[in-house]
């Protein structure tokens, strides 16, 4: 049985999400912050979290960023009534595997979570080329003898690269593959990442633009 761990300040739609996921047999605990959301998750790990952007103290942005940067690679799901492309932008750079605009319909949301469940629960092992290698499970890699800290979007696109070298990635290729398709990102948020990926991996660069194209790992 998964565990779903849901904030949201919103009574009515915590509620509603709990029994929800609840109803599809999920085991759900619910709380009404960011603050409460990062307790819940020191006490236990859940299989997925699903955070409201607009909450009071540390808002569901603030609250992926300190899971990142604690090393979680648990999936989440960020929920906003905000659909401008910079809300969007703004979530998935803060570490959020996915973005559902509110009000949404509840066969969507089961959908996105399971998407994200069976994404994380895929076999996963070590990657590398030349002397970059990726722990995929563990979201980390090592080029030489230098650690890289990734977030989970840039880990993702680094591993579906891997996975392809010397093989042009598309833009629309990575927006399906790591941000889920179109309704979840942008393509510039694709060339934002790639740009942030390129410069952690230092020199020489390993990341080519294939102008008008997309990306390929070496040559």
């Amino acid at each position: 049985m998964f565990t779903v761990l849901v904030a949201d300040d919103d009574p009515p739609i915590r509620r509603m999400l709990e029994r929800t996921f609840a109803a599809e047999g999920y085991r759900v605990e619910a709380v009404a912050d960011g603050g409460a959301a990062l307790a819940a998750v020191e006490r236990s790990v859940p299989d997925l979290i699903v955070l409201d952007v607009s909450m009071p103290g540390i808002d569901g942005l603030a609250t992926s960023r300190r899971l990142r940067s604690r090393g979680l690679a648990v999936p989440i799901l960020l929920l906003t009534a905000r659909d401008a492309v910079p809300n969007r932008v703004a979530g998935l750079d803060a570490g959020a595997d996915d973005y559902l605009v509110k009000p949404f319909a509840s066969e969507e949301l089961l959908a996105r979570a399971r998407a994200l469940l069976r994404r994380a629960s895929e076999p996963r092992g070590l990657l590398a080329f030349g002397d970059l290698v990726l722990d995929v499970a563990a979201r980390s890699a090592r080029r030489g003898q230098y650690e890289i800290s990734l977030t989970a979007r840039e880990a993702e696109l680094l591993e579906l690269l891997l996975r392809n070298p010397r093989q042009v990635i598309s833009r629309a290729l990575a927006l399906e593959r790591v941000w889920g398709g179109e309704s979840a990102a942008t393509l510039n948020a694709v060339d934002r990442c790639v740009s942030y990926l390129r410069r952690k991996l230092g020199d020489p660069p390993l990341i080519e633009t294939v102008r008008g194209v997309g990306f390929i790992l070496g040559r």
